[in-house]
């Protein structure tokens, strides 16, 4: 019966307080009884609702339903706050899942528009623009996991997505920020060469501090030496 109230108070704007006053007052009394079209008649409630008819019946809304589930049965209750706990654990999992993809796409048009303006002539053709945004690609990850994505599709066959889909959070994170820094020296004029040196300096740099503080590795797949990122020489003599 409290549940009930409370529902109604939440729901249904049009409660009737004081008749729900006097029936709970009533409530603890051997006496007491009340039919579902009683309450509504009663009450004004629309949580509950009886029809009369070859296919007539009580019918309630869902949260209510679960409440007298519950109510008579402890392994209904059992298993509804299993379920529960399930689909939340993977509500977070799907969350921290998309806040680390996204934070590699905030810089996305930043990124592509400064490919655009700096290194594509209006003249080239779609597929020549693709390359272009692909060897772009490659030299973030060769600046932060010192492989590009076709090496490591052929080191991990079996492995579906890319290396990016493998990355952890403070990965993601400092690829992010290399994005970032990239779009800017590319405005600045600077050489692939010089552009990828720096960039693997910061990498290096950032997944440092960034490991020491939350002790996250890096790719233990495409990195032998977890925790540390090669330089640009070191991966080029490999």
């Amino acid at each position: 019966m409290e549940f009930l109230g409370i529902w109604e108070q939440i729901h249904n704007p049009g409660f009737n307080y004081g008749e729900f006053a006097i029936i709970k007052s009533q409530a603890g009394l051997n006496s007491f009884k009340i039919s579902v079209k009683e309450w509504v008649e009663k009450t004004k409630a629309i949580g509950l609702r009886a029809t009369a008819g070859r296919y007539g019946g009580t019918y309630a809304y869902k949260d209510i339903a679960f409440e007298f589930a519950m109510w008579i049965s402890p392994q209904f209750k059992i298993y509804l706050i299993k379920e529960f706990e399930r689909l939340k654990t993977e509500e977070q999992v799907r969350l921290g899942w998309d806040i680390k993809r996204n934070l590699t796409r905030i810089n996305y048009r930043i990124h592509t528009d400064a490919i655009k303006l700096n290194l594509i002539p209006p003249t080239l053709t779609a597929q020549q623009r693709a390359i272009v945004y692909a060897s772009e690609a490659d030299i973030l990850n060769m600046a932060l996991f010192g492989i590009t994505a076709k090496d490591w599709r052929t080191q991990n066959p079996e492995r579906k997505g890319n290396i990016r889909d493998y990355a952890n959070v403070s990965q993601l994170v400092c690829l992010s920020n290399l994005e970032s820094l990239n779009a800017v020296l590319i405005d600045e004029g600077l050489s692939q060469p010089d552009r990828l040196k720096k960039l693997n300096a910061v990498a290096i740099s950032q997944m440092r501090i960034l490991t020491e503080d939350i002790g996250v590795f890096s790719l233990a797949e495409t990195n032998a030496n977890k925790g540390a990122l090669p330089s640009v020489e070191q991966a080029g003599d490999e």
